[in-house]
């Protein structure tokens, strides 16, 4: 009975990573927030590894150019351009752009390591674009002609374009889930270290910033990793990314609380693009090799 309520905790502090990220860019730069976000979350998820897992890590550190590029793109890349998505566009349309990222893997599979899916399956797949379009486009498709789509949304899409990389890539490295993200993190503090000297990158200053960072750090950056692999110990990975839909419903909730409405237009597209989802996932999943315990556990935002 923990494994569940661990995923939904996991998933609610990812889905609260996009409220709080939207109100931290008014006054902290992409940058800022991203170097800050892994710098403080390094040391104890180098920690949690440890104690956790007991890696070897010799043998962890033997993988370092794989797990260089996945850090490249899955910390640094992902996070700023969500960060920057965040700027122009709301914490409801970033989330179901996300949405779309497990249909969008499946896609990325096909074309890149030549996998199947099903007639049901390119369905969902169909389902999950035409959800994302409907949010690109506020509901209106012919924009999409007319090259007239938000520049957040367009951020938000490459940032999914990007995790897509990272999981195709991660799929298969062989290399304990919790390790494998600190490694990943204290590179990616590492290489934003000269551009956060370059901007002149500084602490936050106020209590707002503060407690923003505090949040990005402990909930989405530590507790939903550890929450997350706590779960997998019992659960299966594709049942786990099930519960990744619910980032969808839980931004929707937060978002309404602090009294902002849902549009009709975003209440049909994250229908649709969940729908899609589900039926990408179940039915139409390539044939995979068993996915590596790493890769599970770097779903999180």
């Amino acid at each position: 009975m923990k494994s569940p309520l661990y995923l939904m905790l996991a998933t609610l502090f990812w889905s609260g990573n996009y409220v709080v990220g939207q109100a931290a860019v008014a006054s902290m730069t992409p940058p800022e927030l991203t170097f800050w976000r892994w710098s403080l979350a390094a040391m104890p998820l180098l920690l949690l590894a440890h104690f956790v897992e007991k890696p070897d890590w010799r043998a962890v550190l033997r993988r370092w150019p794989v797990l260089l590029a996945l850090s490249v793109l899955g910390m640094s890349g992902y996070t700023l351009l969500l960060y920057s998505a965040l700027g122009y566009t709301s914490a409801m349309n970033a989330s179901l752009i996300t949405a779309a990222n497990p249909a969008l893997i499946v896609v990325m599979a096909i074309v890149l390591l030549g996998e199947r899916t099903t007639r049901l399956g390119w369905l969902g797949i169909c389902l999950g674009l035409l959800g994302v379009l409907l949010v690109l486009t506020q509901g209106e498709l012919a924009r999409v002609f007319s090259l007239s789509i938000n520049t957040g949304e367009l951020l938000m899409t490459g940032a999914i374009i990007v995790w897509g990389f990272y999981t195709i890539i991660a799929r298969r490295l062989k290399v304990p889930a919790i390790s494998a993200t600190a490694v990943q993190v204290a590179i990616a503090t590492v290489t934003l270290a000269p551009l956060a000297l370059a901007m002149n990158v500084q602490f936050p200053d106020t209590a707002g910033e503060g407690w923003s960072l505090a949040y990005i750090a402990l909930f989405p950056s530590l507790g939903s990793y550890l929450l997350w692999n706590l779960a997998l110990r019992n659960t299966p990975p594709g049942t786990a990314g099930n519960y990744l839909n619910l980032m969808v419903v839980f931004t929707a909730i937060i978002t309404v609380l602090l009294g902002t409405p849902l549009t009709p237009v975003q209440i049909v597209g994250g229908l649709t693009v969940i729908g899609g989802v589900l039926l990408t996932g179940i039915k139409g999943r390539p044939r995979l090799g068993a996915p590596a315990a790493s890769t599970a556990g770097a779903r999180g935002r």
